[in-house]
Parts: C-alpha cells; sequence; structure tokens
C-alpha cells in the first residue's frame, strides 16, 4: 500500500465512531438492499494469534476478545461519513475508496480488540469481571457488545461516551428538524451569516472533555433534557416531525427493524450500534491516554531542558545568519511553534537584538465620501512622492468610527447577554449588553462545558444603544450605534485598561499644530526633502506596568497568555477592542498581530514608521498614526527589543512550571509531547495493528465488489 493510501487509512480509522447517525440522515437504498447491507464483509478476531494461546502475552486475557463481523452496511455508513471526503482529498477511484475503507474498518477492530486485551493484561480487568458484564439477556448482540465494551470505562468514562453518542443523535435530528422549520429573512430580519463580524477564535466552543449525564435525546415528548438546546423556532410538532423523518432513514437503511417500539428510542437496536461505537471509541482514547502516560514519563527535565537550550542555541546562530528564515518563522509563530530568538546586530560595539515583534493594529477609517475628497485633492507642495498629508489632515479630524459587533446580535445566533456590575460601559448607562456569556463567565469550574474565550477581556458593552422587543416568541433588535472620533477611541481603551488593572500612560501627547501643519518634510541634513514620518505621530503611550523605572515590572513574555497577569490583561483588552472597533478585519484572530521587521517592509509608509517604533520601545507601546486609509491605533504585543543583551531567549522554560496551563513552559512542553509523546503513542498503536492485522482477520472483497466497481459502471 502506498504511504500516503496507508496514512488515509489510518486518518480514516482515527474518525471512525458514532458514524450511524451521519447516515442515518441520508437514504441511499433505492432498491431492497437490506439483506445485502447485512452481508459480513470482514471478520476480525486476535485470539487466532499465538499470544492468545500456552503462555502468549495475552494468553491470560483471551476471554475478553471476541470475533467482530464487520458488515457491508458499516462500510457504506463509514464512506457517507467520512470517505467521500477523503476520495477527494486523494482524488481516489470507487475502489481505491472502499478498499480503503475496509482497511480501516478492520484496523480500528483489530486495535479495539488490542485495547480490552491489554487494560485486562495490564490495568487489573479480569476475564470473569467482562464475562459477568455480558451475561445475561440482550436486546441484540450490538448491546451485548456494548456492554462488554463499558466493562473497561470508569463511569465519568461511560457517561462521557454516552453524551457523544446522544449528541451525536440530537445532532442529525437537529438537521432533519432545521429543514421542516421554516424562516423567513425579511419576516426575522437575520443578518446573513456571511456578513455576521468575525467571532474571536474559540467563541461558543464546546469543551472536548465536556459531558452531561442528564443530556438525553430529544423526540418531541420530552421534557428532562438536560444540557441539550433546542434548535431556534423549535416545537413539538416540528420536533416529531424530524424524528419520523429520522425513523425513515434508519428504515430505509436497514437500522431499524420493523417490530421495534420507536416510542423508547434508547431501547432500539440502532442505539445500541450508536452506543457501541462511542464506547469503542472511549476505550482507544482511554489506551491511547495510558500510552501518552507511559511515553510522557520519558520526558524527564534534563532532556527537556536541554532539548530547549540547544534549540535556542540553533536559532540564535542560524537566524542572525539568515534572516529571511527567521522572518518565515516569524511569520508562522504561534503556541505550536515557537520563534526562540531572533537576529542579533552589533551597534556602536554593543550587541543586540534587532527589534522584531508584532503589533495588534486598529483600522478607523475615512468614509466613502472622505476618502473620495482625498483622492480628489491636490499633492501637497513640492512632495517629490505626490503625498496628500495636509489634505489628510483637514479630513481626519472628521472621522468618526462605530462599534462592529451589531451582527452579533441580529444573526442567526444572538450571542449578547445583559452585562453585570462589572462591564465596563465608559460612563454611558444605555450601554447594558456583553456578548459570549458562555465562553466569558460559564467557562469555569470542574467539567465546564464551554472553552474559555483566550485573551479576551469580555467586559467591555456594545458602545451603542439596543433596543429589544419580543414578539411571539421572536426577538427583535433596534441597535444605533454611537459615533466616536479618534479622541474618543483613545478615551474608551485608556478607560477601559484602567478598568482592567493596567493604566496606558501617555508618553507623546498630541502636537497643538496637529491638523494645521504644513511642513511634513526634513528641511535640512542628509534627508532633506524626504518625509519626516514622525510628524505623523499623533499620540503615543505605554502600558505603566511594563515600565520598571516608575515601579512597574518589566513585560514578561513567559506570561502573556495567563489570565489575571498584566501582560494577558493589556493584550486581552485590546484585542477586544479590536473585535469592537477595527474594520482591518484581516488583522482579527492573529496570533499576536501583523509581524514587524525593523528593515523595508510592505506595509503602507506612515503605518511601517509607527508600528516599527512601538516596537522598538517594547511589548505595550501604543501609537496612533493615519494613512490614506484613516487612523491606525498600533499596539506591541511582543517585542524582542525587550531582551537583554546577556539574555539567550525571551522565553525561559521551567520543566516544574510545565503543568501550569497558558505559561509558556506549559506551551511548549505540550509541543514537546505533540512530537514526542503523541507520536510514541499513535507508533505504538499501528505497531499493534501490524503485529496482528494479517493473522487475525479476514476481509470477503467479493461480498462489497459491487461498491469497488461504481467506477466501471459509471463510465
Amino acid at each position: 500500500m502506498k504511504r500516503s493510501k496507508r496514512a488515509a487509512v489510518i486518518a480514516l480509522a482515527a474518525v471512525m465512531g458514532c458514524s450511524c447517525a451521519a447516515f442515518a440522515g441520508c437514504d441511499l437504498v433505492t432498491k431492497d438492499l437490506n439483506k445485502d447491507y447485512r452481508q459480513i464483509i470482514a471478520e476480525v478476531d486476535l485470539t487466532r494469534s499465538p499470544d492468545f494461546e500456552g503462555d502468549g502475552v495475552f494468553a491470560s486475557v483471551k476471554g475478553v476478545v471476541e470475533n467482530k463481523p464487520i458488515l457491508k452496511r458499516d462500510m457504506i455508513s463509514t464512506y457517507i461519513a467520512n470517505g467521500a471526503n477523503v476520495q477527494s482529498q486523494y482524488g481516489w477511484s470507487y475502489l481505491d475508496t472502499f478498499n480503503a475503507i475496509a482497511d480501516s474498518l478492520v484496523n480500528r477492530q483489530v486495535f479495539v480488540q488490542y485495547c480490552k486485551a491489554y487494560l485486562a493484561k495490564n490495568y487489573g480487568y479480569t476475564v470473569d469481571g467482562y464475562q459477568n458484564a455480558i451475561a445475561g439477556e440482550f436486546s441484540s448482540d450490538a448491546a451485548r457488545r456494548a456492554a462488554g465494551l463499558a466493562y473497561f470505562l470508569d463511569e465519568d468514562e461511560k457517561a462521557a461516551a454516552d453524551y457523544t453518542f446522544r449528541k451525536t443523535v440530537n445532532d442529525a435530528i437537529d438537521t432533519l428538524e432545521e429543514g421542516f422549520i421554516k424562516i423567513e429573512e425579511d419576516e426575522h430580519d437575520h443578518t446573513a451569516d456571511a456578513d455576521v463580524r468575525t467571532l474571536p477564535t474559540g467563541a461558543e466552543t464546546e469543551n472536548d472533555e465536556y459531558f452531561d449525564p442528564d443530556y438525553r435525546i430529544y423526540t418531541g415528548k420530552e421534557t428532562a433534557l438536560g444540557s441539550y438546546e433546542k434548535v431556534e423556532g423549535s416545537r413539538p410538532a416540528t420536533r416529531i416531525k424530524a424524528y419520523k423523518k429520522f425513523l425513515s432513514n434508519l428504515r430505509a437503511n436497514d437500522l431499524l427493524d420493523k417490530n421495534e417500539n420507536t416510542s423508547d428510542f434508547e431501547s432500539m437496536n440502532y442505539c445500541a450500534l450508536e452506543r457501541e461505537s462511542a464506547y469503542e471509541t472511549a476505550i482507544i482514547n482511554k489506551v491511547l491516554d495510558k500510552f501518552r502516560e507511559e511515553e510522557e514519563k520519558k520526558l524527564t527535565a534534563e532532556w527537556a531542558e536541554g532539548l530547549f537550550n540547544e534549540t535556542v542555541a540553533a536559532q540564535r546562530a542560524g537566524y542572525t545568519k539568515d534572516k529571511t528564515s527567521f522572518e518565515s518563522a516569524l511569520d508562522g509563530m504561534s503556541n505550536t511553534s515557537f520563534v526562540l530568538a531572533a537576529p542579533r546586530s552589533t551597534v556602536g560595539g554593543v550587541e543586540k537584538y534587532d527589534a522584531y515583534g508584532f503589533v495588534i493594529n486598529i483600522l478607523l477609517p475615512f468614509s466613502a465620501t472622505q476618502t473620495q475628497t482625498l483622492n480628489e485633492a491636490s499633492n501637497d507642495y513640492n512632495d517629490p512622492q505626490g503625498g496628500k498629508f495636509a489634505a489628510r489632515a483637514a479630513l481626519l479630524r472628521g472621522v468618526t468610527a462605530t462599534d462592529q459587533r451589531g451582527t452579533w446580535f441580529t444573526g442567526h445566533t444572538d450571542y449578547s447577554y445583559t452585562a453585570g456590575a462589572d462591564a465596563y460601559t465608559g460612563g454611558n448607562a444605555d450601554r447594558t449588553y456583553l456578548f459570549f456569556e458562555n465562553s466569558v463567565t460559564k467557562s469555569s469550574g470542574e467539567n465546564a462545558r464551554y472553552e474559555k474565550l483566550a485573551n479576551y477581556y469580555g467586559q467591555y458593552t456594545y458602545n451603542g444603544k439596543v433596543v429589544k422587543t419580543e414578539t411571539d416568541g421572536d426577538t427583535e433588535y433596534t441597535i444605533t450605534p454611537n459615533k466616536i472620533t479618534i479622541d474618543g477611541f483613545l478615551s474608551e481603551m485608556k478607560g477601559y485598561l484602567q478598568a482592567a488593572g493596567v493604566q496606558a500612560e501617555v508618553t507623546q501627547e498630541v502636537p497643538a499644530d496637529y491638523y494645521t501643519q504644513t511642513q511634513y518634510y526634513f528641511t535640512e541634513g542628509e534627508k532633506k526633502g524626504e518625509v519626516d514620518y514622525s510628524k505623523f505621530i499623533y499620540e503615543a503611550g505605554k502600558i505603566a506596568a511594563f515600565d520598571p523605572a516608575n515601579g512597574g515590572t518589566a513585560f514578561d513574555a513567559n506570561r502573556m497568555f495567563v489570565a489575571g497577569t498584566n501582560e494577558n490583561k493589556a493584550f486581552s483588552v485590546i484585542n477586544e477592542l479590536s473585535f469592537a472597533y477595527n474594520t482591518d478585519t484581516a488583522g482579527l484572530n492573529s496570533y499576536l498581530g501583523y509581524d514587524v521587521s525593523p528593515y523595508k517592509t510592505s506595509y503602507m509608509a506612515e503605518f511601517e514608521y509607527a508600528a516599527q517604533w512601538a516596537v522598538a520601545q517594547g511589548a505595550g507601546t501604543y501609537a496612533v498614526v493615519p494613512t490614506d486609509y484613516g487612523w491606525h491605533i498600533i499596539y506591541c504585543t511582543f517585542s524582542f527589543a525587550d531582551v537583554a543583551a546577556d539574555q539567550a531567549s525571551p522565553f525561559t522554560f521551567d520543566y516544574d512550571k510545565r503543568g501550569e496551563e497558558d505559561t509558556f513552559s506549559y506551551y511548549y512542553f505540550e509541543q514537546l509531547k505533540a512530537t514526542a509523546v503523541d507520536t510514541a503513542a499513535t507508533n505504538r498503536r499501528t505497531d499493534a495493528v501490524n503485529q496482528y492485522i494479517e493473522a487475525c482477520s479476514d476481509v470477503y472483497s467479493d461480498r462489497f465488489s459491487d461498491l469497488t466497481g461504481l467506477d466501471s459502471s459509471n463510465s
């Protein structure tokens, strides 16, 4: 098998599980093929291996493993859930695709059986315990197998798997119900999804480890549903209609017997199949976690710290020689790909880091009318570059900005909630709404459902008047944003920073003649006749907490992402304000903002000058400057200029702090784990499958030859 195909087979095996819901949402059967769907296309039985006989490593736990038949129906459902995408991605034929699916189904079952034997051999599960779990009467073979799998799961693991399969079923019925709910765009005045303001990464994202033991499948009659949230516009009638369609799809695809009691959904054989699949996935993940725990013990402090120091030294030497490679690495910097050193230069006999860094750019734009006026203006007198600086200055005074988050109210999803007492209102009592309550205020505590929204302070109210009306269960908003000037924005920025506990101090006041000055050029010296870009700085300042000379603490890159630190509070406030006002949407959800080089860039000249100046001053510096697009508020989030000449890196790896979430040590160690531990765990899975697959499985390819032959039948 070619490497690309092997990779795809492994990928298919990894993502399979709870795919029946996707299958149930489609109706592929156009003829009476139910008997065909029940054909066994493969069988897996690890007990055929010598390892389960005599003195074999798993001989003592042979009783926890049994033959597992794989049905043609499983192959079809996998194709619908995952295979079609893989086929398109790799450009495969149907022959390649269905053979790969057969391999992936067999791979999965080989590893599931291995996991059962591995847990029994190494973690105290017994043959007697397993046999007791599968003893007695069951409604189906799938129900019996699910009971056997459940034996290897603790209560939380089982509850999490139950939540997964119930949520999968609800999602499938939700999709059908949404098709029955008529939503008139004009009637409800929803903003089209394509026009909704960009959301912060992670907003309203459910925690991967969350589960709700009380979560239940909703068929239209139940009232106790746990944390299940009904789709917008749902009524018992629409849900029942969707549920009936769901059952119809099950029947069409041989997943529902004629005599089953459909009023008791979880007693149906289909649910047993879904539960079996979810428990298989849970056991696979449990063993992979065991592998990771075992492999992580090999990652000693000496090894991890040594690797960090070696990487820093290599980057220092390499990037100083090759700045192009450094700038490419800086552009891709993230918490899974750190740049630990920057080029260094010697100036006046003193070696120091070059002033590379990142800035957030908040653009408050000219209006269309102002832009047209600027375009039609005459060039400044004697300007060799055709600048229109004087005309632009006259227009800048009239630039007004508005809060861009109105569509977070009016889109199909309403993300707003009523603000609490701690919210920042700028002194305006009419500002009463915040956003992403689940991600901001409901994301703490054990088994929190939603991920905490990172680097987003979450207390900046919508800057405008919002009138909310309820009519016949429908919510309508009338939104009037407040217009603010550049001075109004700076007031909001400083006030919000202060409310968060990190005050901005102005280091360069607005020049008294800013809007009326006429001299934008050097009048003497080597640069005579060239543009003096320092003339465009409107105001500048720095977060006081990062100024050691005035009692602050120097910016510490290790704490940038740790909630509650000065570094993260300042970053989070500016990031949130960017989502509120920035019309440069390309800058939203960037890691630390735009990367800035101290050398020539492709940025507009005024922006380049101010961004380079801010980075040279260090993290926490802001500068306000115009371009022909409008006002730019530039905030430096990170800078190598903050690193002392004798300091190897802006980051410090501490093995003992690897468990402190959101610190650099945590992210760096997670990066090491991803490349070492996760790779080793995946390799152990692959080795286990390769060890048993040939001797312990049979594939009956003639029984799905009609699927592998679809290419020729369609030609």
